[in-house]
């Protein structure tokens, strides 16, 4: 696996690891400084609308645990599962693009309870 392929799949499981932590300034050190993101609730957002929105405190997750991880030139395909505090749990894909050595974009497909 190359250099690039692997700093990038590193950047991508600490983005997650932030996220359970809680902790934006972790994150905002990984993404651009005009990164998007879009959902099927959030159609490209911008960053600060990012951690408003998708950035609760306290995390709204006890656990994510990556299950597919796939990095191709400057793109990541995530496949996880996310546990919240009541135990249910559910399945999403995202699909992050790099610009360099941060992320510049995240398109969520949301998945189904596991």
């Amino acid at each position: 696996m190359d250099t690039d392929r692997l700093s990038r799949e590193r950047t991508v499981r600490a983005l997650y690891a932030a996220y359970l932590e809680g902790r934006k300034d972790l994150a905002g050190a990984m993404l651009s400084d005009d990164f998007v993101f879009s959902s099927p609730r959030d159609d490209h957002i911008s960053r600060g609308a990012y951690f408003d929105l998708c950035w609760p405190s306290p995390p709204p997750f006890r656990d994510i645990a990556i299950e597919y991880i796939a990095v191709e030139g400057d793109e990541a395909a995530v496949c996880y599962r996310a546990e919240k505090p009541d135990g249910s749990a559910f399945r999403n894909m995202e699909m992050l693009r790099f610009r360099g050595d941060r992320i510049a974009s995240v398109d969520v497909y949301f998945g189904r309870s596991a």
